[in-house]
């Protein structure tokens, strides 16, 4: 009997399951190891089995180990296979979604992601960063296509702690400057070409969109201006960069 395909799938998909991942992942596979954290599991696991409650695709969770390593990625391949699993989900945040993308790769599997916050790129990227157990960067793994689905609940998306929204944002805008800056100097991107004009425009919109943000918080009338100094735009943008960066110093980014 032929599997249905992903396409068959969404053009069946009603108003109320269109952001569900259960319908996707029935036409991907029959049984799907789901990455996710052991907190992420205690705020939606629920929610996630019950959507699965009624589909032909079974769930095997497994609580990520907390670093995309050599080591946790050998040791959820076994789970793969062990429960014979022809689907990988991944939920949560980046470290969860460039374990999924090796795991998957490895496995031959198709890679769902569904982040439950907006502080990073990794779940569109074709690419996994793979770090010691010890948190130390290792290598860049590059794949060879992007993930296969991604999902995001905008409802929980707005409930994630505003300290990684604002990460995402300081992450976002410096996403220009580092194009800008491999462009001038004409420098080689790790994907191993020249910075594109499409990248520029994307990178540049990023920029614009964020400081349309900086600017309607400067609105007259907004309590910002209850500060006991003057708030510009500009200084609202410097603002959200700072908060990032010191965001990534308390994690240990940088």
């Amino acid at each position: 009997m032929k599997r249905e395909t992903i396409s068959d799938a969404v053009g069946k998909i009603s108003d109320r399951h269109i952001l569900e991942a259960e319908t996707y992942a029935a036409a991907a596979g029959k049984k799907a190891l789901v990455l996710i954290s052991q907190g992420g599991y205690k705020r939606i696991g629920k929610m996630i089995e019950d959507s699965f409650a009624e589909n032909n695709c079974e769930l095997v969770f497994d609580y990520f180990n907390g670093e995309c390593s050599a080591n946790e990625i050998n040791r959820l391949l076994k789970v793969v296979k062990d429960n014979g699993c022809d689907l990988t989900i991944g939920i949560g945040g980046g470290k969860i979604f460039d374990t999924a993308k090796a795991v998957a790769h490895y496995a031959g599997t198709q890679v769902f992601i569904c982040p439950t916050i907006a502080s990073t790129d990794a779940p569109c990227s074709a690419l996994s960063v793979i770090y010691t157990d010890e948190g130390v960067f290792e290598k860049y793994l590059f794949l060879p296509a992007n993930p296969n689905l991604v999902m995001m609940d905008t409802e929980i998306i707005a409930k994630s702690p505003v300290r990684l929204t604002v990460a995402g944002m300081g992450d976002a805008l410096a996403t220009y400057f580092e194009a800008r800056a491999c462009q001038r100097s004409e420098a080689t991107s790790c994907a191993g070409g020249n910075t594109t004009g499409a990248a520029m425009a994307l990178a540049e919109l990023c920029f614009d969109t964020l400081m349309e943000v900086a600017k309607a918080a400067c609105a007259e009338g907004d309590t910002l201006h209850n500060m006991p100094f003057t708030v510009t735009p500009e200084s609202v943008f410097a603002a959200i960069k700072a908060a990032d960066a010191y965001g990534r110093y308390y994690l240990g980014e940088e």
